[in-house]
């Protein structure tokens, strides 16, 4: 087995574009029902396998749900995020560890530590057992240890799904309080690390065009440098169940957090707007806000709890079978650098209502009804045609499915990256 020393010689690449690939793809945290990288990876991995590549999956926590076959090394770092009292979790054994204590000390100062504590606990792993690799895919930790790869010799790609900037831009533009303004730009801090190790990466994928334009300007990365690889949408899980009845006052989203990036004030302020036209109206998050944040205090000074249900940590036929019983779909996003809810709720055919954020336009297409961001009174006119139009819902709801069967498809994703790798190699 190689060492971290070893620099693959031509030779090797020459074998390698002949047969299947080992392949890392690394995830700093992989949560497999919040947030789209836990997604991400399990889906990745499984077309990837399924094309004949050899994957392990690294991860830190927490880990994600991967099919039977693919290997997960886990990469246990102090998983703060799950830590009732994060200022207490510190062990004595932990001062053993430089990367540990900066972990500890970064988090409770308000920082987010993990995607660079875990590219050093990366570093220490391939070390310790060998770089055996073909090529490691990182999913946007975007930390200095793949430049360390990079210089050894190792083909290095990451994934960026989109700038992070746009996030932190988004967060403090609905921030007034000086204290909390001061909270986000240091927690945001990491982004100096990632904007550094962009520029320097030789191998970056994105994931829409919208995310490609977006990460060349915040990112002052060169846009020839950047390949968009669409994702997929798993069309076996996420489909049509003739079983389920769909409820024609039924509205369903999708909010992982409290994020103003997701647009959920919108939604509310939309919903409160509709009411009174469609009395028997209803709204489905999947997700769950935190209690007294944001999102519920709204949700109580807009009279809307008894409309609204909260399903939250479940798994994506949970999440198909929801889809079924809505009419409706509602993506209310500032920004979104590809938009999954919108194309799992097309791919279960469901009518979808979307803003124009990011590169929600370019996954809706005409297969929905696209509004402009922030703007409650158009997100509730767009629900409001819906709803009046039974047949309009109809036509979109079985545009939006094709949509996603002939655009955003696994293993058309697989075979685009199996050829990004191979000349990743041969370069």
């Amino acid at each position: 087995m190689p060492s971290c020393e070893e620099v693959p010689d031509s030779s090797s690449k020459t074998l390698a574009s002949n047969r299947s690939l080992n392949i890392a793809l690394l995830g700093y945290r992989s949560n497999p029902y919040s947030g789209g990288q836990g997604i991400y990876l399990r889906y990745l991995a499984r077309a990837l396998t399924n094309a004949g590549h050899k994957v392990d999956v690294i991860s830190g926590e927490p880990y994600p749900e991967l099919d039977a076959g693919i290997n997960l090394i886990k990469l246990p770092g102090l998983n703060l995020f799950a830590e009732e009292k994060p200022f207490q979790a510190l062990k004595w054994r932990h001062l053993l560890s430089a990367t540990d204590l900066f972990e500890w000390l970064s988090f409770n100062s308000g920082g987010f530590p993990e995607p660079y504590t875990f590219g050093r606990r990366l570093l220490r792993h391939l070390q310790r057992y060998g770089c055996h690799y073909d090529v490691i895919h990182d999913n946007q930790s975007l930390a200095p240890a793949l430049l360390t790869l990079q210089r050894r010799g190792l083909p290095v790609v990451s994934t960026i799904h989109h700038p992070i900037t746009y996030d932190r831009a988004i967060a403090l533009a609905h921030e007034k309080n000086w204290g909390m303004r001061l909270l986000i730009k240091r927690w945001h801090t990491f982004l100096r690390m990632q904007i550094r190790v962009a520029k320097k990466l030789r191998n970056i994928v994105t994931v829409s065009e919208n995310s490609k334009v977006d990460i060349s300007e915040d990112f002052a990365v060169a846009a020839e440098r950047l390949t968009v690889v669409y994702n997929g949408v798993d069309c076996t899980t996420f489909a049509p169940r003739s079983d389920v009845n769909r409820e024609p006052m039924h509205l369903i989203t999708t909010a992982s957090a409290d994020q103003p990036l997701k647009g959920t004030r919108y939604l509310l302020e939309a919903v409160a707007l509709l009411v009174d036209e469609f009395p028997d109206l209803k709204l489905t998050f999947i997700g769950k806000p935190n209690p007294g944040g944001p999102t519920d205090e709204r949700i109580g000074s807009t009279g809307l709890r008894s409309r609204i249900e909260f399903h939250h940590g479940i798994d994506a036929n949970a999440i198909a079978e929801l889809y079924a019983r809505a009419s409706i779909a509602v993506v209310p996003s500032e920004y979104e650098g590809f938009g999954f809810p919108a194309a799992e709720a097309m791919a279960c055919e469901v009518a979808v209502v979307s803003t124009s954020g990011g590169a929600l336009p370019e996954v809706v297409g005409d297969a929905g009804i696209i509004v402009p961001c922030k703007d409650a009174q158009a997100l509730a006119e767009g629900i409001r045609n819906l709803l009046n139009d039974p047949e309009l819902r109809n036509r979109l709801a079985l545009q939006g499915r094709q949509r996603i069967l002939q655009t955003f498809n696994w293993d058309t994703v697989a075979a685009q990256l199996t050829d990004y790798y191979h000349a990743i190699r041969s370069t």
